[in-house]
């Protein structure tokens, strides 16, 4: 059994963490050889097969890849898929796939494959066909490529908004008690809140919960760096 890390996200946007990917064995008493990947399949995806396919012992029959276990799938399914194709023409030997649901299946909809063995031998010939290798295939990855892309940079965007929505409260209550602390119309105390965030390299929606958390009677003051960033915005702002 082995298993690749989860790859960082592009850009340096925070998202989810992957489910590692981990490819388990069996031998049949037949001699085939039943491969179970689990997790997410992504970049490394196709080296880790190689590996495992390359340990595999001599004689073995024929080769069974379940997909059940694998919840996602990117671009880097079609060229697992080619991986094991390769395999089985080096060797001579008959590989198939079964268990595609889900995200995956959808994906060998998208590409065009058979969602039931996507490396079924076609009717006038024995050979599974090439799937990366083609021009048609290189093009449906590329399109899928772009399609996660657009979908990371969605989900990149919902993220932030959802983060917004949840720190307007207490931006709003910082915003009131400068304005009552200060004398300063609701843009001033804007400015303030958004200069103490740059001097301090802290963020917005933390200096508003210190400012918050400061308000209360016997309340502990903000941090010192925010505390000394404030004074020099209130300055600032209100001496314009």
């Amino acid at each position: 059994m082995g298993g690749i890390p989860a790859p960082a996200a592009p850009g340096g946007r925070v998202t989810p963490r992957l489910r590692v990917l981990e490819i388990d064995r069996r031998i049949e008493g037949d001699g085939r050889a039943v491969l179970r990947p689990r997790g997410e399949l992504v970049r490394g995806g196709p080296g880790l097969l190689a590996e495992t396919l390359a340990a595999l012992p001599p004689g073995v029959r024929g080769i069974d890849l379940d997909m059940a276990g694998v919840t996602f799938m990117d671009s880097a399914g079609l060229e697992f898929l080619d991986t094991l194709a390769e395999h089985g023409r080096r060797r001579a030997v008959p590989v198939g796939t079964t268990g595609w649901r889900g995200q995956p299946r959808r994906v060998l909809e998208l590409a065009g494959l058979d969602t039931t063995d996507p490396l079924r031998a076609p009717a006038d010939g024995p050979a599974a066909p090439a799937l990366a290798s083609s021009a048609v295939a290189r093009e449906r990855a590329e399109r899928l490529r772009l399609l996660e892309e657009e979908m990371r940079g969605l989900q990149a965007e919902i993220a932030q908004l959802r983060h917004a929505i949840t720190s307007r409260p207490v931006i709003d209550q910082a915003r009131g008690i400068l304005m009552a602390a200060h004398a300063c119309t609701s843009e001033q105390a804007w400015t303030i809140l958004r200069q103490t965030s740059q001097l301090s390299n802290t963020k917005l929606r933390t200096v508003a919960a210190a400012v918050t958390a400061s308000a209360g009677p016997g309340a502990p003051p903000p941090p010192p760096e925010i505390r000394t960033a404030l004074r020099r915005a209130v300055a600032r702002t209100l001496t314009d």
